[in-house]
């Protein structure tokens, strides 16, 4: 149907009328050797001197790599049973080390920018020689920054400083990059033809990419018994429990799981799970929905851009994008989460309101909010956004015949949002939960506990509201959201605004105090959808910055033209060197890491063992076990938890449920606290009820079976109630 016509974007990266050859000066000309050169010398002290701080210190090299890797780089020893904190790094090894990589890089860079542009390859290398050492000149500033804060006693600076070295890097490599691909930029040739050949199968290539890499890691990470069963693979278990009537819940405790979250966009997959009834088939659909959201971001930016180049650009930033990527594998190795399927199809729903189509945006919203119910924070500014674009829209526009619509539609989704969210956290999970509090009041203990008395806390006490929003764990949030997109949503502020709610609800959260795990889902799609809107506006500023300062000539307009989408890729890609759990980043392949790839994905001695425990449990038995193998119980009659945390179904006691007839403990699990058998508290205190079955693991899993007399009419005996 036809729709309201919101403020459309510039094409900044359209086609260019013909211009005449280079006439300037070459390139070659003495002074532009001696500037390269002399920049190159001092890049190489000031990028030497910055690393070697860096080195130096433990703190400070823990942004980069491992204490072992480290300690192996620096050949620093122990200091008693600890690390120490500083070591003496040799300069000179530093300094021959960047040389080595200037001198490469230069070299590359040169034959790369004659090569596509119509310069020699000696004009080439005097001109990329200065502008690439800039660069490396550029590392040094976070040194400089650090010896001021130092200086002056500016502690919250300092702090800020060293907890972000990654994060400066990255954006002098970024800079490096872009700055590369503007000067190879031709100088001849047209930036790109409003004709250009559709880049669509670079897309799906990507994302099929993606969808291998992902898929490959999250089933060696179940294969080597590396998943928890809390917060990942129980969701497996609800389908499986809906499936055998046993109802929408997991044995972790008694209840239905409405009275945690309306989440249910997983159930969606019950077709598909009656023929393949698999954990693998999750890990398998998460990732594939969330490389799939690298289309509406394709979608999205072409449009506003009107370039394909740019969208791809969006596209393959999306893939790289971190905070996106933990929504696969979370940090704690969690790698189901149904807040994945948010991302897609929140992008969609944002798609369709960029498409001005009211029906798609409606049923978009509903599938949305079937993730959960926070994404209602997100439809809540949303609403408003809509109503004031609406209210914008010129009297003479061709769409203002449908103003009024959209300005209903806008002020609807706003009011209805907030008493969607009311209803789920007042009403239906305090049902579900008979009558108890939401358990997420918790994480904002600090304001009270229970939402009325978080909200009155937040009113009448501003002081640890704002103590608490304008940290620098808020600042450090917002870098990690905003760095690998080369912060150009803030070129899209209000959009950006519609995350804002719920990014401050989010910095106040206990548990969310950056993007490595699932709550910030729904900032990601708010975040390319400014992203979309930002890209053109960015190349407008640049191109007016440009024409004040009087540099913009023909010459140059096929590199300012690339210096946005360059940008946009290059900062994600830089990023997820430092920061990405996947073969991309340096945890993947370092070996002092919690993340390195022999570690996690090869082969495993504990997985290999408990095939020999597989064969002792009929499956109608009722299972508690630790929580790494937990996953391999869900298809059993039961399947409980045994850890430490007290539950309901134990009467919040420290024992298992009293209908349990096996107990499989994991020796070797990371979180094992139990190594043998004397240690098990219901074999060392009622001996006569448990048996210990043989080992056959060689003391990776300890297996007790409850004696025959205890085990009389178990089977016929619901403790739940069921």
């Amino acid at each position: 149907m036809a729709a309201l016509s919101f403020p459309q974007s510039i094409d900044y990266d359209g086609p260019m009328p013909p211009q005449s050859p280079k006439t300037t000066a070459s390139a070659s000309s003495p002074g532009r050797w001696i500037g390269a050169i002399g920049l190159s010398l001092l890049g190489l002290l000031l990028a030497s001197s910055c690393v070697q701080t860096w080195l130096s210190s433990r703190v400070l090299a823990a942004s980069f790599v491992s204490p072992g890797t480290w300690m192996a780089w620096v050949g620093a020893k122990p200091v008693g049973t600890g690390l120490p904190d500083e070591v003496q790094v040799s300069f000179l090894s530093v300094a021959t080390v960047i040389a080595s990589l200037m001198l490469v890089t230069w070299a590359g860079g040169s034959f790369w920018v004659a090569r596509r542009s119509s310069r020699s390859l000696t004009d080439s290398l005097a001109l990329w020689g200065m502008w690439g050492a800039f660069w490396w000149c550029a590392i040094d500033l976070w040194e400089w920054t650090w010896i001021i804060a130092g200086i002056v006693g500016w502690e919250s600076l300092a702090a800020l400083l060293a907890g972000t070295p990654q994060f400066w890097l990255a954006l002098c490599v970024t800079g490096w990059v872009t700055t590369l691909c503007s000067v190879a930029a031709s100088t001849t040739e047209q930036t790109e033809s409003a004709a250009a050949t559709s880049t669509t199968r670079w897309v799906w290539l990507a994302c099929g990419l993606y969808i291998a890499v992902f898929t490959t890691m999250n089933w060696r990470l179940y294969f080597n018994l590396l998943i928890p069963h809390g917060d990942s693979a129980m969701y497996e278990e609800h389908l499986w429990n809906v499936l055998h009537g046993k109802g929408f819940q997991s044995y972790l405790d008694q209840g239905y799981f409405l009275g945690e979250h309306i989440q249910f966009v997983h159930l969606f997959l019950i077709p598909i799970y009656v023929i393949w009834p698999s954990h693998l088939l999750l890990e398998l659909t998460e990732s594939t929905a969330l490389a799939m959201g690298a289309l509406p971001v394709y979608w999205m930016t072409r449009r506003n851009t009107g370039s394909d180049k740019a969208a791809l650009a969006a596209a393959i930033a999306y893939l790289f994008y971190t905070p996106m990527q933990f929504l696969d594998i979370e940090i704690d190795l969690k790698t189901f989460r149904p807040e994945a399927f948010g991302i897609p199809l929140l992008l969609l729903t944002l798609d369709q309101l960029d498409r001005r189509n009211l029906r798609g945006l409606l049923i978009g919203l509903a599938f949305t909010l079937t993730v959960k119910e926070d994404y209602a924070l997100i439809f809540g500014p949303m609403g408003l956004w809509i109503l004031w674009h609406a209210w914008r829209t010129p009297s003479n526009s061709p769409a203002a015949g449908n103003r009024r619509t959209w300005m209903i539609t806008g002020l609807s989704v706003s009011i209805g949002s907030v008493g969607y969210l009311w209803l789920a956290t007042r009403v239906i999970m305090p049902w579900f939960r008979a009558g108890a509090e939401v358990h997420y009041a918790r994480y904002f203990s600090k304001f009270g506990e229970t939402p009325e008395q978080i909200v009155q806390t937040m009113l009448t006490n501003p002081g640890l509201l704002f103590g608490e929003l304008f940290s620098t764990a808020t600042f450090l949030y917002a870098l990690a959201m905003l760095a690998p997109v080369a912060f150009l949503p803030l070129f899209s502020p209000g959009r950006l605004a519609v995350g804002a709610p719920l990014f401050g609800i989010l910095c106040l959260n206990e548990l969310a105090k950056d993007p490595r795990h699932q709550f910030h889902a729904p900032l990601v799609a708010i975040v390319f959808w400014a992203v979309a809107a930002g890209l053109p506006s960015a190349g407008i500023c640049l191109r007016r910055f440009a024409v004040r300062i009087g540099t913009l000539t023909p010459n140059r307009e096929a590199g300012l033209a690339t210096i946005p989408r360059t940008l946009l890729w290059a900062s994600a890609l830089t990023t997820g060197v430092f920061f990405s759990l996947s073969p991309l980043g340096i945890p993947f392949w370092d070996a002092g890491s919690s993340w390195n790839w022999q570690r996690l994905y090869g082969p495993s001695r504990r997985a290999a063992e408990f095939v020999h425990v597989i064969p002792l449990i009929p499956q109608n038995s009722r299972v508690a076990s630790t929580d790494f193998v937990h996953p391999r119980f869900t298809h059993y009659d039961r399947s409980y938890d045994y850890s430490q945390y007290l539950r309901k179904v134990s009467g919040y006691e420290q024992r298992v449920p009293d209908d349990t007839e096996f107990i499989v403990i994991d020796t070797q699990h990371p979180y094992s606290t139990i190594k043998r058998p004397d240690q098990i508290p219901e074999l060392r205190d009622h001996p006569d009820q448990w048996e210990l079955l043989p080992d056959r693991t060689e003391g990776y899993f300890i297996v007790l079976k409850r004696r025959t007399a205890d085990m009389k009419d178990l089977h016929h005996t619901d403790s739940h109630g069921n």
